[in-house]
């Protein structure tokens, strides 16, 4: 899986959800954005969303996580 670290400031960072040499269609080569809210009194805060999504969409097409919410994957295996 191509691995895209996330930025630490509002701006996007984009990821794809493919490996290489993985035999999945089109279709399942998605584009998410993934965007860091920083805040001076919590935690810093990431949304995921797909790339592409009209505004009625992203309303509920999205997720969120609060830093030190989340794990790397490396540690889940």
């Amino acid at each position: 899986m191509e691995d895209t670290p996330l930025q630490h400031d509002d701006t996007d960072a984009m990821m794809t959800t493919t490996e290489p040499g993985s035999s999945v269609s089109p279709a399942d080569d998605v584009e998410y954005v993934a965007i860091v809210a920083p805040y001076d009194d919590a935690p810093d805060e990431c949304t995921i969303f797909p790339a592409g999504l009209s505004e009625e969409e992203l309303l509920t097409t999205w997720v969120s996580a609060a830093e030190g919410s989340y794990v790397s994957l490396d540690e889940m295996v």
